[in-house]
């Protein structure tokens, strides 16, 4: 498991290219820095026996992250407060739970900086926890993306990120899902015989205990989480 105290006081590096063009590249995080791991492989070592975010890992998940906000932001700006519809091509909004498609723009910027606050993460070298709903949405959602695109080689590894080192641990998107989550919950509102399941007071709710999932109550910290800086900018 990667240690928050320990990264915070390290200084990370980014790397700067130039584009064809002449024109400096953003500069990329240096996830081997940032997402420092053990490949000693002993059954004694505490970090191989343990859980670790690998520097490639990290590189792609913060790459999906950035292409999801964009997405998201481009939504809001295309169709603004308009319902979403399938009779329309949208870019992520469509892959969230139906009960949060007749939400409004303001609902669903939030929900696209839900994007850049997991990728923060990354960048300060902290494994991405999600601290509310909004954001176990988008942490599933960037999962899902890496592991096409890793699939179908647009993940970053090919280029940007080729010289990050490898490691056993690499791209193990199933074991993150059982990781990074405090559970499941969010995804019983894909399912439709469960409807009215994010109501507090529903009767499954109850016995499953999930809490407020209602779309208002998405960018509500959890209880034993803390809650994202409220003066953060929006990108976009």
């Amino acid at each position: 498991m990667v240690d928050d105290d320990a990264v915070a006081g390290r200084r990370f590096k980014v790397t700067a290219e130039i584009e064809a063009t002449g024109r400096p590249r953003p500069a990329l995080p240096d996830f081997a820095v940032l997402f420092e791991v053990c490949a000693c492989g002993r059954s004694s070592c505490g970090w191989c026996a343990g859980f670790q975010v690998t520097p490639r890992t990290a590189a792609v998940l913060w790459s999906m992250a950035g292409l999801l906000a964009d997405h998201a932001y481009d939504d809001v700006i295309e169709y603004g407060d308009d319902p979403v519809t399938t009779s329309v091509q949208w870019s992520v909004f469509d892959e969230f739970p139906r009960i949060t498609w007749r939400q409004n723009a303001i609902w669903r910027r939030q929900a696209a900086r839900s994007f850049d606050d997991l990728a923060e993460d990354l960048v300060a070298g902290r494994v991405p926890q999600p601290c509310c709903a909004a954001e176990e949405m988008a942490l599933h959602l960037m999962l899902s993306y890496a592991s096409d695109a890793v699939a179908d080689g647009w993940s970053g590894l090919e280029n940007d990120f080729s010289a990050l080192p490898e490691h056993s641990d690499d791209l193990d998107w199933d074991l993150l899902r059982e990781v990074l989550f405090q559970d499941s919950d969010i995804l019983e509102l894909f399912d439709p015989s469960r409807d009215g399941i994010e109501d507090p007071d529903d009767e499954q709710n109850r016995y499953l205990r999930m809490g407020d999932y209602t779309a208002p109550a998405w960018f509500t910290p959890f209880d034993d989480m803390s809650s994202r800086d409220p003066r953060r900018p929006f990108r976009r």
